[in-house]
């Protein structure tokens, strides 16, 4: 789990914090992101410069996207709608994800059950063949 905090550039990495704004767990399915919209809004429009990886966490969050929406003069009516939007594309590509993983899922447990039973088809002939081609070597052996 990650915390995504306001920090001033002079202090250490994992050092002290002026205001923690959000947390991010990537190991929880779907991903975790919380954030703080406005306190992050804030410390963006007073000059706060994110990481690389807090500016792709805030774009995912939306928050890059409210504040362009800002800078461009857009009303607050449109900014919530056009947010809106945004969200539900988001959410749509989302779940076409999942259903992509989870196909890919059925098919390979699908091909996974077709080889099993393939090997157990010749392993089950394996026996049989194998009895055949043993019976002619122990008549020549005791010839």
């Amino acid at each position: 789990m990650y915390k995504i905090v306001a920090a001033d550039v002079r202090a250490p990495r994992d050092g002290k914090f002026i205001e923690a704004i959000g947390h991010y767990n990537p190991l929880t399915n779907p991903r975790t992101l919380v954030v703080d919209e406005e306190r992050a809004l804030y410390w963006l429009k007073v000059g706060a410069k994110p990481t690389d990886t807090v500016r792709d966490l805030l774009s995912q969050a939306g928050v890059l996207y409210r504040l362009h929406l800002e800078r461009k003069g857009k009303s607050e009516e449109e900014i919530r709608q056009l947010l809106t939007e945004w969200k539900q594309q988001k959410e749509e590509s989302l779940v076409s994800k999942v259903n992509k993983k989870q196909l890919r899922k059925e098919r390979k447990k699908a091909e996974a059950a077709k080889q099993d039973s393939a090997e157990a088809e010749a392993a089950s002939e394996a026996p049989e063949a194998a009895a055949e081609t043993a019976e002619p070597e122990t008549a020549n052996e005791s010839a």
